[in-house]
């Protein structure tokens, strides 16, 4: 009988407290000696046993890590070309394009020509974009096709002949005749097979573009070792509302810019498209390629090419 009041005496619940009066018990019971429900050596135990862990833990980490870096080259990347995950296919990229508050995935230049305001939105984005080939830097040498750059040395890109297509022109969008800006991608290390002679032209290269090649192969000109630029509209019915188009300063991307080898100031060459007299209060569906034997091209999966929707009201 004595065991057993003993029994229910040891299981009996603790005494009931207020929540205040638990609460300060729970953090400190000086019966127990115990804070935040554990003694001082439970506490150092378990501290001892996470700046273990953790200093373990970060030193797999910078192992790992230190690794890792000794099979990186910092000036080049360790897969290039095909073996890539970009490949050996470079993409064309167009500027203005449309501001961030619009659809970041629209594609569509859209401007009022008489809205002072709304043209300055488009000219900014040119600014912007051409603003790293106004900067002077050491490390970038004039070149031409009889003067490549030499090594450790990139080409400036000089823009101050491009009339109209010029920042103090606002790029001639006032004038309904804008200046749309491409540019090839970054490929490191590649190298474009050029057509620089009129044999063995693609059948789809646009006439136009082949009696161009032709008439400077007939010159003489020795600027034919180009990455060639075409623009048009995607259909008939663009075709017939996008009017004249000029490109500035040459009709692609000189040779004497590849390949990309991560030089620093490297920047890659421009091309302006100058449409001269685009219908206005028409969508024109515009499609522009890059031409080179090794460029592929596929419209469906917009490899070497861009496209874009100009509309002037």
């Amino acid at each position: 009988m004595a065991d057993k009041k003993v029994a229910e005496q040891y299981y009996a619940p603790p005494p009931k407290m207020g929540k205040w009066e638990g609460f300060k018990t729970f953090l400190w019971n000086s019966e127990t000696s115990q804070c935040l429900g554990r003694t001082g050596s439970s506490w150092a135990k378990i501290l001892f046993f996470y700046v273990c862990f953790y200093a373990a833990l970060v030193g797999f980490f910078a192992a790992m890590l230190a690794v890792f870096w000794q099979t990186l080259d910092m000036r080049m990347p360790k897969y290039q070309l095909d073996s890539s995950l970009i490949g050996s296919n470079p993409g064309l990229g167009f500027r203005p394009t449309p501001p961030e508050y619009q659809n970041v995935e629209s594609s569509l230049i859209w401007y009022k020509a008489s809205d002072n305001g709304n043209v300055e939105i488009w000219t900014k984005l040119i600014d912007e974009f051409l603003e790293p080939y106004t900067l002077e830097e050491d490390n970038r040498v004039d070149c031409s096709f009889d003067n490549p750059p030499p090594e450790g040395k990139v080409c400036k890109v000089p823009m101050t002949n491009w009339s109209p297509c010029v920042k103090e022109n606002r790029y001639n969008f006032k004038k309904k005749s804008p200046c749309i800006f491409l540019k090839l991608n970054k490929i490191y290390n590649w190298v474009p097979d050029m057509y620089n002679t009129s044999t063995n032209l693609p059948e789809k290269m646009p006439d136009d573009l082949k009696e161009h090649i032709r008439g400077e192969e007939a010159r003489g000109n020795k600027n034919t070792n180009v990455v060639w630029v075409s623009c048009s509209g995607e259909n008939p019915a663009d075709n017939e509302h996008i009017g004249a188009i000029q490109y500035i300063p040459r009709r692609g991307f000189p040779g004497y810019f590849f390949p990309y080898k991560n030089v620093d100031g490297y920047l890659p060459p421009v091309v302006a498209v100058y449409f001269e007299k685009p219908k206005t209060g028409v969508l024109i569906n515009i499609e522009c390629k890059a031409w080179a034997r090794n460029i592929m091209y596929d419209r469906a999966e917009r490899r070497g090419s861009v496209h874009f929707e100009l509309m002037i009201d």
